[in-house]
């Protein structure tokens, strides 16, 4: 089981992904175009082309999970703008939202306590 705790990376790819790729091919393409290791614990998140399907690749220091999720009704209508570089970081509250069918971008959170040196 995998829990998103408010510590992780979460990066969304920009860019549709081929959804007849497998684990190995989804993590070549964390490596090939998102230029980033797969197997250092942060969560890709990817959609499909007509945007009706999320998928989600981490590492847990086994193994790879691959999950996928399916809208039966709708489309996941927000997601990242085409900024720069082929991923965006978002935070682990907006992945809730992003998977929900949300819009990740207009959730507004308190910033992470981070000690006064």
């Amino acid at each position: 089981m995998i829990q998103v705790t408010p510590h992780m990376r979460v990066f969304v790819a920009r860019e549709p992904l081929d959804f007849r790729t497998r684990i190995d091919g989804t993590a070549a393409v964390c490596r090939q175009r998102l230029n980033t290791d797969p197997m250092n614990g942060a969560l890709f998140v990817f959609r499909n082309r007509a945007a009706t399907m999320v998928r989600v690749l981490v590492y847990d220091g086994q193994g790879f999970w691959l999950m996928t999720k399916r809208l039966s009704k709708g489309r996941f209508r927000f997601w990242c703008d085409r900024g720069s570089g082929p991923a965006a970081a978002i935070a682990a509250h907006q992945l809730q939202t992003l998977v929900a069918g949300g819009d990740f971008a207009r959730i507004k959170a308190e910033q992470p306590w981070r000690s006064v040196s």
